[in-house]
């Protein structure tokens, strides 16, 4: 009998870029295919996709690629893959909808085949028999995947909560769960997003009644910011706004294309008059306008920042106002929505934001809910995935408190084959992956020291030097030019390049003559001659450009 392969290719110690690939000894088969966005490290960048190269280098037939979810973290480096590959995709409805804007972008719709699927459906991914499973999460239709394998079936949970009371009255399938356990689950892999935080995941629902008080007790504009996916949470805010005799504008371009898709695949119910647009406001008094925008992590250039700022085209945030910031703080965006909340509040307008009030619950499963799957399903071999190193060591450890042996328990890397066999499950060799940086139209093409040079310009600057040299001589024909940006102050700027320029012309008086017209030796020279002396006087490295021009 053939072994299964399980190879995480991002999602597993990191938060974001999830791909994994299940294999035979013929074919392949691919769960989400995500992105992550860029971290401080990486100036310049857009968004960072899994590297594809051992699946271009694979003889395995691939046939196909299933969806948990609509998430960017899921579905977003799909336009990339691709780009290399083209098979089927199979998905719930909102997923696939979500998918196709994408593909629109990227002028591939009509060139891959999408699979809708309903939840208990099962589909035949080459020979990995694949049932959807309804979760909740987030994002409507969000799905775990029970896969039936030679060995026995494995769950991927996707990204999951257990709520009993979801605005779309969508319950997860607590049923399916509990059938697969007495059945028997070979492996269960398992989000593990909210592992360290003890008891259960609130309810959706409990936002409703902080949305309509604030809906009928304030007089003025009501901005509320949130991710541009969280469908369940726009259509209670609408559900708030149409109460309460407020029209709702949009502000934000993904936000209006997934509310967009939302209501064209029935997922969002809104009244034909409830949203008006951005330009139709001078017809309302602020007591009749509930924004809905993006910008929930502060991000300069979004409509909430634009708003705030008094710099968008038709509206802004102004005293007597309320904003209410409707997510969690992604780590890193700190100190970026500290600042807008700062902004906002010195303009005069009421903020409320998670700490402060109720205007948040996370989407993932935490301990009590972990556990509970684990209960349900009471799988043989236990596995997290999506979460760093500490959120997948805590779940290993509600997994022991479960039952499960330690030896039974793995703790896998992006890249490490996890082999299912009749022996069991262990860990193998590992495979080639790493992330892909896509800047601007370049997709590859920035490499970690090109990140290193961005680096190294931020925090120390640059400074440009320019001699004018005799092809045949090798004489000095003119003055040393010397520029700096982002170096030093442009009161100190001349006294420092002109010590600087006097160094390096009395080391080229003598060099002059021993290089001769080895100008790359000269230019290599020059270099070190102006890093010595800049670390000398400052203290810093400045990226140094010689220019040796021949004359």
């Amino acid at each position: 009998m053939s072994d299964i392969k399980i190879i995480p290719f991002g999602g597993v110690n990191e938060i974001g870029l999830n791909m994994m690939v299940m294999e035979t000894a013929i074919e392949s088969m691919v769960i989400d295919c995500g992105l992550m966005f860029p971290e401080p490290h990486m100036p310049g960048i857009d968004i960072v996709i899994p590297d594809f190269e051992y699946l271009l280098q694979s003889d395995k037939e691939l046939k196909g690629v299933v969806l948990t979810h609509g998430h960017e973290d899921h579905i977003g480096a799909l336009p990339f893959f691709f780009r290399h590959f083209n098979p089927p995709v199979y998905g719930t409805s909102l997923t696939l909808g979500l998918l196709e804007e994408k593909l629109k972008e990227h002028d591939l719709l009509g060139r891959v085949k999408l699979v809708d699927v309903q939840h208990g459906d099962t589909v035949d991914v080459g020979s990995f028999p694949v049932e959807f499973i309804r979760v909740c999460h987030s994002i409507p239709d969000g799905s775990a995947l029970a896969i039936k394998t030679p060995m026995g079936t494995v769950i991927h949970s996707g990204d999951f909560k257990f709520d009993d009371t979801p605005v779309d009255s969508k319950k997860p399938d607590y049923d399916r769960f509990s059938s697969y356990g007495r059945e028997g689950v070979f492996v269960l892999m398992s989000d593990s997003t909210n592992a360290e935080v003890p008891g259960r995941t609130e309810s959706e629902k409990v936002l409703e009644t902080v949305f309509n008080d604030t809906f009928k007790n304030r007089l003025g504009k009501i901005f509320v910011s949130l991710f541009s996916s969280n469908i369940n949470r726009v259509q209670q805010i609408i559900s708030s706004a149409e109460a309460n005799g407020r029209k709702v504008v949009l502000v934000g371009r993904s936000l209006v294309t997934n509310i967009r898709v939302a209501r064209e695949r029935d997922y969002l119910k809104v009244k034909s008059d409830t949203i008006v647009g951005v330009e139709e406001l001078s017809h309302y008094s602020p007591g009749e306008i509930a924004v809905i925008t993006t910008g929930s992590q502060g991000e300069p250039r979004s409509g909430l920042s634009l708003m705030a700022t008094q710099s968008h085209k038709y509206i802004s945030v102004d005293k007597g106002d309320t904003v209410i910031l409707s997510s969690k703080a992604i780590p890193g965006n700190e100190k970026l929505i500290c600042k807008i909340i700062n902004q906002l509040m010195k303009i005069g307008a009421d903020v409320l934001y998670e700490k402060i009030a109720k205007v948040h619950v996370s989407g993932h499963a935490q301990a009590e809910e972990l556990k509970m799957m684990i209960d349900m399903t009471k799988p043989e071999y236990f596995i997290p995935i999506h979460g760093e190193r500490r959120h997948l060591v805590q779940h290993i450890k509600l997994a022991r408190e479960m039952g499960i042996p330690e030896d039974r328990t793995l703790l896998a890397e992006n890249g490490e084959t996890i082999i299912l066999d009749n022996s069991g499950v262990r860990l193998g060799e590992k495979v080639k992956t790493g992330r892909i940086f896509v800047d601007g139209k370049g997709v590859g093409d920035v490499k970690d020291l090109v990140l290193r040079d961005r680096m190294h310009l931020a925090e120390d600057g640059m400074v440009l030097s320019v001699v004018s040299i005799n092809n045949e001589s090798g004489e000095i024909i003119s003055s040393i030019e010397m520029f700096s940006v982002g170096f030093i102050h442009e009161d100190e700027e001349g006294r420092m390049l002109d010590d600087a320029k006097a160094v390096l012309s009395a080391w080229l008086a003598e060099a002059c003559s021993e290089l001769k017209t080895d100008w790359t030796e000269m230019e290599a020279e020059t270099k070190r001659v102006l890093k010595r002396f800049f670390k000398k006087k400052t203290g810093r490295r400045p990226v140094i450009i010689p220019v040796i021009m021949e004359l």
